[in-house]
């Protein structure tokens, strides 16, 4: 953001841009739509009010203050067991969708768009190709769409953005030398990118989970965890690798092994205040996206705004068009050469669900800083940002819009979900719990009733799901042996609970969940306990 005229100028700017958030963020909750719709659109009227101050987007900003910590906390929700599962969906998509769209473009943006060679149509692809993690994790979520499509829309996001500027700096050497790399080396920097950027990101997340387990206090573990994607960002980018594939891994990584190294205060804590941070960046993006569209605007000469609307409207639906072309193609194509070359017996694909898989390409705001950091010297440059705020603006906001009532009418509404997982999860946690404690009790050869009120606490839990009222009274009983009890029996959960997750048996998104129930047991625990004291 270059808004101009010192600190002051610049405080009142991310004031203005708070007071944008909290206010249209609220608008939308009541509206019942996804909040990053409502504030581009805020953003697109805002930046038409005479007198509203000018704010770029800022290329650097971008990429070294916003896109560290999104990409780090859409990478910490993605489940590592759907990755495996989706790779080669998410692979065609992150991998093979990038390059049909570059190819597309450079075959045809010479014919459709003006003073465009096969050069800048590269760049332009490069640009668009890849989706946006940050609008995807916003918006997905929030639209009801099946678990298993918003899997596979959240990682192909996040590894196409690695892919996507990968492709951006080859236009970029294509642009600045005119050599047209070859095959060989196309592939060879591609996979010293990508494949650097998972070894750094990894190193770093295995050095942070092992210093973690030295440390147990919120503030400091919160800290470490704002410090950890701009560190690997930046290391990724000094090694000349992808720091974005770098956060991606290093997010992943720590992740999974959170369970076992942050306290449950911590991962409260943390929790916390990383959902405020996201939903701040998060809302700042996208009103900062919404504002620059009179800035592009004014940096088109000779051409109407009748005309450019066209050209705006043309391009984009030729974009989801070679999305939706490719989608179904690929999909199609795949189950075709499993179910006749290869005589493997799969399940034909559901066409509402690729459907929504095409549909649900959602540009945002990396797009838009890739376009911005073209050169000034690229003749094409303001038309490229120009076509890019037009695309994002139709993914963003009216694929978006149309998302649910899409839903609803191909019939993937109550689609199976992590909810059924997260049932047979505690079910199993609470049946491990009752034989743990009825072990010890024989052990200990205590038949007091505080185990007996204990036992038919989780007894009661168990034989009616969802859980009914936890306020059993244990009687005339020392608080510190109840608070020992309960906090041996809930370790035991917690084993129970990373054995399925390693097992394979729920997800990731489904061990967080019965984690954060476990997590807020425990505090009750100590806060009664401090109470008691």
């Amino acid at each position: 953001m270059t808004p101009g005229g010192g600190v002051q100028s610049v405080e009142t700017v991310v004031l203005l841009l708070l007071v944008f958030v909290a206010m249209f963020a609220a608008l939308a909750r009541r509206l019942k739509i996804p909040y990053p719709i409502l504030l581009v659109t805020a953003g697109l009227l805002l930046g038409f009010v005479p007198g509203m101050p000018r704010i770029d987007l800022d290329p650097d900003i971008v990429f070294l203050v916003f896109l560290p910590p999104l990409l780090h906390a859409a990478a910490w929700t993605l489940s590592w067991r759907e990755f495996q599962r989706n790779f080669s969906s998410i692979a065609k998509l992150a991998v093979g969708l990038v390059f049909f769209t570059i190819l597309g473009l450079a075959m045809t943006a010479g014919k459709i768009l003006p003073g465009f060679d096969w050069r800048s149509a590269v760049l332009l692809g490069a640009v668009v190709a890849a989706t946006d993690a940050i609008a995807a994790t916003s918006i997905a979520r929030r639209l009801g769409i099946p678990q298993s499509i918003v899997e596979i829309l959240e990682a192909e996001s996040l590894v196409n953005d690695g892919t996507g500027l990968v492709a951006l700096q080859f236009g970029l050497l294509l642009l600045a030398t005119g050599r047209t790399p070859s095959p060989i080396e196309t592939v060879g920097r591609l996979v010293f990118l990508i494949g650097g950027g998972v070894l750094i990101g990894l190193a770093v997340g295995a050095i942070v989970a092992w210093f973690e387990t030295w440390v147990d206090d919120g503030g400091i573990e919160i800290i470490i965890s704002l410090l950890v994607p701009y560190a690997t960002y930046l290391l990724g980018a000094r090694m000349r690798v992808s720091g974005v594939i770098a956060v991606i891994a290093c997010s992943m990584y720590m992740s999974r092994k959170s369970v076992t190294y942050m306290s449950p205060g911590v991962r409260l804590q943390a929790a916390a205040v990383w959902d405020a941070l996201t939903f701040i960046l998060n809302g700042i993006v996208f009103v900062l996206i919404g504002l620059q569209l009179p800035y592009v605007m004014g940096q088109i000469h000779g051409m109407s705004h009748s005309v450019l609307l066209r050209y705006g409207i043309g391009f984009s639906l030729a974009m989801i068009a070679i999305r939706m072309l490719w989608v179904f193609g690929e999909t199609y194509v795949s189950y075709a050469l499993q179910r006749w070359a290869q005589k493997i017996k799969v399940e034909p694909p559901s066409p509402g669900a690729t459907f929504i898989i095409g549909w649900g390409g959602m540009r945002g705001v990396l797009s838009l800083a890739a376009a911005v950091s073209l050169p000034y010297t690229l003749p094409q440059r303001s038309m490229i940002i120009y076509l890019a705020f037009c695309l994002i603006f139709a993914t963003l906001v009216i694929q978006g819009l149309t998302m649910p009532s899409l839903i609803r009418l191909l019939g993937l509404c109550g689609a199976p979900s992590s909810h059924k997982e997260e049932q047979e999860a505690r079910r199993v946690l609470l049946r491990e719990a009752v034989a743990h404690l009825s072990r010890r009790r024989v052990k200990k050869k205590d038949q007091s009733a505080m185990f007996s009120e204990i036992i038919a606490m989780y007894q009661k839990r168990l034989d009616s799901l969802p859980p009914e009222s936890e306020g059993a009274s244990v009687g005339n009983v020392d608080y510190s042996d109840r608070k020992a009890a309960m906090m041996d029996v809930l370790q035991v959960e917690r084993n129970a609970l990373i054995r399925l997750r390693d097992d394979g048996q729920i997800s990731e998104e489904a061990l967080r969940a019965l984690q954060y129930e476990l997590d807020l047991t425990e505090s009750r625990i100590h806060t009664a306990g401090t109470l008691e004291g």
